[in-house]
Formats: C-alpha cells, sequence, structure tokens
C-alpha cells in the first residue's frame, strides 16, 4: 500500500541514474513528508546518453546541489510526478531589532539565500508581526502581495495610522 500524500522533501538531495544500454534513467531521490519514505521522482526516462549536456550528465553523477534545487524547482517536473515541496520551515524575515525608531516610511529589502518560493505577503506578515490586513493598508511594493516568489524584492512599510 503506498502512502497518497503529495508533499516531500529533498532529505540528502541524491540522484539516481541507471543505465540501460544507450539509454538512462535519471530519479531525484525525495522523502515522503507523511511516512518518510524515499520516493524516486522521474527527471528522465529512456533518454539517449548522447541527448544530454556533458555537465548535466556529470551533475547527475554527483549529485550537484544547483542541479538538484534546479530540477526540484521545475513545475513540469512537479506536475509530472505529481508532488509539491513542503516549505515548511524554509524561510525567515530577519529584521534589525531597531528598525522601529527609525524614520517613517522604512524601505527594506529582501535577499533570498534558496529560491524558495513564498507570498511576500505571508513573508511580511510573519516577518513584521503584522496582521495581513495591516500588510495590504501598510505595505507598498512593485510586485504582487499575494503571487509566490523567490526572486529579491524591495518593499516600503509606512507609518501606522
Amino acid at each position: 500500500m503506498d502512502c497518497r500524500s503529495e508533499s516531500a522533501t529533498t532529505g540528502e538531495g541524491r540522484f539516481r541514474v541507471n543505465a540501460n544500454g544507450k539509454l538512462l534513467d535519471v530519479w531525484l531521490l525525495v522523502r515522503c513528508v507523511s511516512c518518510d519514505r524515499t520516493r524516486k521522482l522521474t527527471v528522465h526516462e529512456r533518454t539517449p546518453v548522447g541527448s544530454f549536456d556533458p555537465a548535466e550528465l556529470h551533475g547527475y553523477g554527483v549529485n550537484d546541489p544547483e542541479l538538484v534545487a534546479s530540477r526540484l524547482l521545475d513545475p513540469l517536473l512537479a506536475r509530472r510526478n505529481r508532488f509539491a515541496l513542503d516549505w515548511t520551515g524554509s524561510w525567515r524575515l530577519d529584521t534589525p531589532s531597531d528598525w522601529l525608531g527609525e524614520a517613517w516610511p522604512v524601505q527594506v529589502t529582501v535577499v533570498f539565500e534558496d529560491p524558495v518560493p513564498v507570498r511576500p505577503e505571508r513573508l511580511i506578515a510573519q516577518g513584521l508581526g503584522l496582521s495581513r490586513n495591516e500588510v495590504r493598508r501598510r505595505i507598498k511594493c512593485d510586485i504582487p502581495l499575494r503571487r509566490p516568489t523567490s526572486a529579491g524584492f524591495t518593499f516600503t512599510v509606512l507609518a501606522a495610522d
């Protein structure tokens, strides 16, 4: 009986490569969030060796962390393998403790160490201790606050009423 959970975490972030003649199968090994079992996500299936970029093929062989991240963030791979990553605890907004004493408005720059998709509204609300309604009222930003992003951005916090 298989677990029907569709959430996974990378664990070690490893690829498994299997050669079948001149064809390769490549899987990414992930760990199920619900049952903690390892699952294989198909990255390539029965693909001719000659069609691989040599650097990509080498990356699969050495479990390149950047290649693991790029494959995990690939929406086509997620859709094809029917999974979603569990990003719980993967992000936080670090703010200086004395930022409230600054003159208003305050400009804040968000930089991502890893490309973790997050809704800016949620990040700002949790990071600054504001309600989402307060975020909509007090935050001015050039990107949509309700749409996930994994790229850095800047926003301005207006003074409370």
